[in-house]
C-alpha cells in the first residue's frame, strides 16, 4: 500500500463513506418523519416551520458538510479516474458520481428552487396552501432520491476503501 492510496484512497474513502452516511441520515429523517410531521400541522404552521428550517440550515454545520462532501466526492472521481484499473477505483468513481449528481446537483436543481418558492409565500394566504401541497410531494420525492444517492455512495466508498487498502 502506498502513502497516496492511504491518504487519498482508503482513508479518504472511509471518511467520505461516513460523510455520505451522515448526509443520508439527515435526508432519511426528513423522508421518514419530519415532512409527515410538518404536513400534519395546520398549513400555515407547517409552512412557517419549513421556512424556518430552510433558513436555519443555511447557518448550520449542515452546509460545510454538504459542500465538503460534495467537493470530496469530485476529488475521489478525479483520483479514481487517474488510477483507473487499480482495485477500488471503479467504486470510487461510481460513488463520487452518484453522490455528486444525486446529492449536490439534484439539491441545486430541485430542492433549492422548491425552498425558494416556499420562502416567497406568506403562510397565511390561500396561495401558500397550494404551494405547500405541491412542495410536500415534490420536495419529499427529491429528498428520497438524495437519501438513496447518499447511501449508495457510502457503500461504494466502503467497497473502494476495502479494495484500496
Amino acid at each position: 500500500m502506498t502513502l497516496s492510496n492511504l491518504v487519498l484512497g482508503s482513508g479518504s474513502a472511509c471518511a467520505l463513506a461516513l460523510g455520505c452516511a451522515l448526509m443520508g441520515g439527515v435526508y432519511f429523517t426528513f423522508s421518514t418523519f419530519v415532512m409527515d410531521s410538518l404536513a400534519a400541522l395546520p398549513k400555515p404552521e407547517g409552512i412557517a416551520a419549513m421556512q424556518s428550517i430552510n433558513d436555519v440550515i443555511l447557518r448550520s454545520p449542515f452546509m460545510p458538510m454538504f459542500f465538503g462532501t460534495s467537493l470530496a466526492s469530485l476529488v475521489m472521481v478525479v483520483w479514481g479516474v487517474g488510477r483507473w484499473g487499480d482495485a477500488g477505483c471503479l467504486a470510487l468513481v461510481v460513488g463520487g458520481v452518484v453522490y455528486f449528481v444525486g446529492h449536490f446537483l439534484f439539491t441545486a436543481a430541485f430542492n433549492v428552487p422548491l425552498n425558494d418558492a416556499l420562502a416567497a409565500v406568506d403562510p397565511s394566504t390561500p396561495e401558500a396552501a397550494t404551494v405547500w401541497a405541491d412542495y410536500l410531494v415534490r420536495w419529499t420525492r427529491w429528498n428520497h432520491v438524495r437519501m438513496v444517492a447518499c447511501l449508495v455512495s457510502g457503500v461504494a466508498f466502503l467497497v473502494a476503501a476495502r479494495n484500496l487498502g
